[in-house]
């Protein structure tokens, strides 16, 4: 059995129950960053073996861990922060379970685009998660897609990027959009700020320097939810 097991994004109390007796139950978990998670594992009381899993490893260690899958071994795996597989490791393994007939479950749990989604003040009945943008190749494409959606879109993105990003936004669009950018989100520091483009361009510019996860979410083309 395969257990897909979301950790906090941010305040450690956001884990939940079934998410510690799970963790407590199988026999490894697979972790993005080993050194991340034991503070996790600490905090719960959860010793648990801790085998390291992430995008680097993920390829050379994919055929032994499944099959000891196959072989009927419990394993949980998780990311750092947020759902596995959400702009997080997770994906191969999931395919792999799945075409080996591999047991498996995803818990419902943290991930930071719903929270700054309906944070943002913007239509969150539809919209369009788009997680990281090319760093390169493909970035003007992506955002001419997205600026043509009429639905709120979200972005993650760099707090050393956010500005640029912004400003990219701005000079790809022929209307005023409202925009959100939410970071620390669960934290103590959680903040959202929300105005137009130009406004938000401005406040963050205003800092010195700009900390924590990014999440921003952009305004749709027509400024509402179609129906």
């Amino acid at each position: 059995m395969l257990y897909l097991v979301p950790t906090p994004i941010g305040n450690l109390e956001d884990m939940t129950y079934r998410a510690v007796s799970v963790l407590n139950s199988v026999s490894v978990i697979l972790a993005e960053d080993t050194r991340t998670s034991k503070r996790l594992m600490d905090k719960y009381e959860i010793t648990t073996r801790l085998e390291s899993f992430h995008a680097h490893n993920e390829h050379k260690k994919l055929a032994n861990v499944v099959e000891r899958l196959r072989g009927g071994e419990a394993m949980a795996l998780i990311s750092d922060a947020g759902s596995p597989g959400i702009s997080d490791p997770g994906y191969l393994l999931i395919r792999e379970a799945i075409a080996e007939n591999i047991p498996l479950t995803s818990l419902p749990g943290p991930t930071a685009l719903i929270p700054a989604m309906v944070m943002s003040g913007l239509p969150c009945d539809k919209f369009h998660y788009e997680g990281f943008l090319p760093q390169k190749k493909g970035k003007q494409k992506r955002l001419t897609y997205l600026l043509a959606l009429q639905n709120p879109f979200i972005l993650y993105e760099s707090p050393f990027r956010v500005v640029k990003t912004l400003k990219k936004i701005l000079e790809m669009t022929e209307v005023p959009r409202k925009v959100c950018v939410t970071r620390e989100i669960s934290k103590i520091h959680e903040e959202n700020i929300r105005g137009s483009l130009d406004e938000v361009i401005a406040e963050l510019e205003r800092r010195p320097s700009i900390k924590g996860e990014i999440v921003i979410v952009v305004e749709g083309a027509t400024g509402k939810v179609p129906h």
